[in-house]
């Protein structure tokens, strides 16, 4: 029986380089969200799981215990959640979450869900943080500006107060652990959309086998250069899941007019550096930043256009990109990504204070 496992029982089936059932599973990431986890053994869990690699089954019990545990988040899930899973340990400026706010100024519903960083200079909600966004608010004021802005941020520290029992050690740590994978699993939104970067190939089979297993829409992808984007500075991998399906396509920037970057120009820094950059390319500035932000913001209506309509993966993926990347152009300089922003932060502050 599951509750008569201890922690020693699973690090020993750790350590044996056997892999844990869904129950197993369930069982760990319980006692992790509850506390009842000391940090050498979450530390030695952390590292012996990575050292094994995941499974599917492990994966789908973790990310079972952790939504089971959330703070529900009272919106409709019919809206994107677009994401990295981090650990490039490049430190890129924050791509996905300007991207985020792009689309959300095309109209499509948004509910990005992120942590402070872990093993990067500068997570989402960081940068987010820098930029003024009110961050810590209940559930009820986070679905409120969804509802007047079509963009919202779901914090995981407060939705997922179980994560603050990890942190710590993953900090410490400052390598990738199976966390990394979780977070854009478990948006408290239950995303019927998903956009997720994943910078380590021999997790992308993980992440797209769980969608497939959730049934859910998803656009997953992997720079050639291991970026946890679709990357401008060469190919990238990408896989649609649908309809329990997965189609992988190749991506050259340049058939959609993107000239190639080089890495250093795609560089951050801390969160107060990334949110001006971010502003500015909200506001306009041209270059290397906001190609790769348009391309990934792309992603994003492709995979919310493909959850409203799975024959969506019939057509061509490059002609879905295009439109795609031509929309979020189109909402950067008309001025409504830049207003989108100042909205999004403005309502959070009036919701903060009232």
């Amino acid at each position: 029986m599951a509750e008569s496992l201890t922690w020693s029982d699973v690090l020993t089936t750790l350590l044996e380089r056997r892999d844990l059932s869904v129950w197993e599973s369930t069982w760990a990431m319980r006692r992790i969200m509850q506390g009842e986890v000391t940090q050498a053994q979450l530390a030695g869990f952390l590292i012996a799981l990575r050292a094994k690699g995941e499974t599917i089954d492990e994966i789908v019990g973790f990310r079972d215990a952790i939504l089971e545990a959330a703070v529900p988040l009272p919106v409709s899930p019919d809206v994107l959640d677009i994401v990295g899973t981090g650990g490039d340990r490049v430190g890129t400026v924050n791509v996905s979450t300007t991207a985020a706010v792009i689309i959300g100024a095309t109209g499509i519903p948004v509910v990005k869900h992120g942590n402070r960083a872990a093993s990067s200079a500068s997570g989402s909600s960081d940068v987010l943080g820098a930029l003024g966004l009110e961050l810590t608010l209940d559930p009820a004021a986070v679905a409120t500006i969804l509802d007047r802005t079509g963009i919202t941020f779901a914090w995981a520290g407060a939705f997922h107060p179980g994560f603050k029992h990890a942190g710590p050690v993953r900090a410490e740590l400052g390598v990738p652990t199976v966390f990394n994978m979780l977070g854009p699993l478990c948006n408290p939104a239950r995303a019927e959309a998903n956009a997720v970067g994943v910078a380590q190939i021999e997790r992308v089979p993980l992440i797209t086998g769980v969608f497939r297993t959730r049934g859910a829409t998803a656009l997953v992808f992997r720079g050639d250069d291991g970026l946890d984007e679709l990357t401008t500075t060469g190919h990238s991998r990408i896989w649609e899941v649908t309809r329990g399906d997965i189609h992988e396509h190749d991506l050259d920037p340049r058939d959609l007019g993107i000239p190639l970057a080089e890495l250093s120009d795609l560089i951050g820094g801390s969160p107060e550096h990334n949110a001006q950059i971010l502003r500015r390319t909200l506001e306009g500035e041209q270059g290397a930043v906001r190609d790769i932000v348009l391309l990934n913001a792309a992603a994003g209506i492709v995979a919310f256009e493909l959850s409203r309509d799975a024959g969506q993966v019939q057509r061509p993926i490059l002609d879905r990109l295009q439109e795609g990347y031509e929309r979020a152009a189109a909402a950067i300089d008309d001025g409504r990504a830049s207003a989108k922003l100042s909205e999004w932060i403005g309502v959070s502050r009036e919701l903060a204070s009232a």
